[in-house]
């Protein structure tokens, strides 16, 4: 093997960190997608989405509260089901 190719193996350690990248989103965006969402859904005279983005959020919208305070989050979840008031 030539130098080259040899060098590119003894690099190889720097390519993995030692910590994994961590991810913390900014409430303020969450905030305003969550809120966005129930406007579309309160705007609406019938499910405005397809099934697939029904279960989308369905599935997102709850994981997504978990970034703002708890009071906040209850609040948003409660208001996202069918019968929840907002």
């Amino acid at each position: 093997m030539s130098r080259a190719q040899l060098d590119l193996f003894a690099q190889q350690a720097d390519m993995f960190p030692k910590e994994p990248a961590s991810y913390k989103p900014n409430p303020d965006r969450v905030r305003g997608k969550l809120n966005a969402v129930l406007t579309e859904m309160r705007a609406a005279q019938s499910m405005p989405w397809n099934r697939k983005t029904q279960a989308f959020h369905q599935l997102v919208f709850p994981q997504m509260t978990r970034s703002l305070p708890e009071d906040e989050a209850a609040a948003l979840r409660f208001a996202s089901k069918p019968n929840g008031k907002g």
